[in-house]
């Protein structure tokens, strides 16, 4: 073979036998998503195990951040502590800590406590989040009069009267309203595709942009579009907040902006006007359903979401994110400024 040749052959064999590391190693190049004032950019790893893979287990859950910084993201296994670096704090593997599908952290008399709902469990509890102590438990009144053979909790907040909101997004659609003791007050909603009504009441928190404060809450699967919808804590209808939508998972508020993961990929931010004013993420899937929830660790891009669930404000505005994903993922976006 010409020397020339043999040189050729050497380099394409070299070039072929590095493509993986080549290709790996451009995944740790940050990338930039947002416009304006919500431009963000990924901290390639952040939250990783020491060997670059992912601690979690599979993530269908959502993000807390206590008083002191720490976020708290839920797995199929528990709750796992992380500082704002990325490192682990401390985690919460027990039974009573799987399978919680949201959470909502709040402080009660200097303690600070997470809420919580067990989709796969079918119940609301609320713990010690220094601890993981239950400290409450709540299920299907008696006291609403409805029998629900499948209950699945999906969403829960608490207003500012510490009264407690449970919605049932997998299974009746219904929300049901407790006191801060967990006695039943009320309960309204059913699932179908009328104005007043819930298709997959899938994401809720306290919309304090307003004031009165209401409650915001994700209509995932509405037809023809995913929304959100505004009540009143005495579970009155308002209106439509936004139409159009993917499919909306859940919501975070900072100030007079709303984070809102879709499961198709994105997270899109809202103004206090509701106008879009930043989508970030991309993804390629356009088929949706479990090929976005198997998107196992080696196959995962930089900036590009699989299927996004979960997300929570900082106090400097990054955001952090978490997947549905077979591998369980949580990536942090700093937030770029001007200042």
């Amino acid at each position: 073979m010409p020397y020339f040749k043999k040189f050729n052959f050497a380099l394409i064999m070299i070039t072929l036998l590095l493509s993986p590391c080549l290709s790996q190693n451009s995944h740790t190049s940050s990338i930039r998503m947002g416009s304006g004032d919500m431009t963000f950019e990924t901290v390639p790893g952040w939250g990783l195990g020491n060997k670059g893979k992912s601690i979690l287990g599979s993530t269908h859950g959502n993000i807390v951040i206590d008083r002191a910084g720490n976020i708290y993201t839920s797995s199929i296994n528990g709750v796992t502590v992380f500082s704002s670096k990325g490192e682990v704090v401390r985690s919460l593997q027990t039974k009573n800590h799987t399978n919680i599908h949201d959470m909502e952290i709040r402080e009660e008399m200097g303690v600070e406590y997470i809420y919580a709902a067990r989709d796969s469990d079918a119940e609301g509890i609320k713990f010690r989040a220094k601890d993981g102590k239950v400290m409450l438990r709540l299920g299907v009144p008696e006291e609403s009069g409805l029998t629900i053979e499948n209950f699945h909790p999906t969403a829960i907040t608490v207003d500012p009267s510490g009264n407690i909101f449970l919605s049932d997004g997998y299974g009746s659609n219904t929300i049901f309203k407790y006191d801060r003791k967990g006695n039943y007050i009320s309960h309204f909603g059913k699932k179908g595709n009328g104005l007043e009504e819930f298709n997959t009441a899938h994401g809720m928190t306290i919309d304090t942009r307003y004031d009165p404060v209401r409650l915001l809450i994700c209509d995932r699967e509405h037809q023809p579009k995913g929304r959100l919808v505004h009540y009143d804590l005495n579970g009155n209808f308002i209106g439509e907040v936004i139409t159009g939508l993917g499919l909306p998972t859940a919501v975070s508020i900072k100030g007079d902006y709303v984070a809102v993961p879709d499961l198709l990929g994105k997270v899109v931010i809202l103004d206090k006007q509701n106008i879009i004013v930043a989508v970030l993420g991309y993804n390629h899937d356009t088929k949706g359903g479990m090929s976005l929830y198997e998107v196992k660790q080696h196959d995962w891009v930089e900036g590009e979401f699989s299927g996004s669930h979960g997300a929570c404000w900082d106090q400097k505005g990054n955001l952090y994110v978490q997947d549905w994903n077979v591998s369980g993922r949580i990536m942090k976006l700093r937030r770029i400024t001007n200042r």
